[in-house]
């Protein structure tokens, strides 16, 4: 399998719960490495770390990039917090090896940051 349609499925079945079928798209030596906390997860704990995620309710790809052994997309996740319905971006980069996703890099952002300030120009 190329790296498009193994990080597409890979979305997919995360979007629809499809928990037991995230497996076959990773290597036995898969790890994921989420950017913003510093965390790596090998394949069992990153797809029970999916699982059991609370509050996840669903997962669109908006920005889709692939070439035979790499793939990147930025999709927006929603979930169900205790203030009601949060939103995330998330760009995600695979690398493939014998077909299979081995390395997944995520980085996560909360929708609706503000600019630290002085880090713009002035509006004229």
């Amino acid at each position: 399998m190329d790296a498009g349609p193994a990080l597409h499925g890979l979305m997919t079945a995360i979007d629809e719960k499809r928990w037991d079928d995230l497996a076959p798209y990773l290597h036995p030596d898969f790890v994921c490495r989420l950017v913003h906390t510093g965390e790596s997860f090998d394949r069992d704990r990153w797809i029970r770390f999916n699982r059991e995620y609370p509050g996840f309710e669903h997962l669109t790809v908006e920005d889709f990039v692939a070439e035979p052994t790499v793939a990147a997309c930025r999709s927006h996740v929603t979930g169900r917090g205790e203030d009601g319905i949060e939103h995330f971006e998330c760009a995600s980069f695979a690398q493939l090896r014998d077909g299979l996703i081995v390395q997944l890099t995520e980085v996560w952002t909360d929708v609706d940051q503000q600019a630290p300030p002085g880090t713009r120009p002035d509006p004229q």
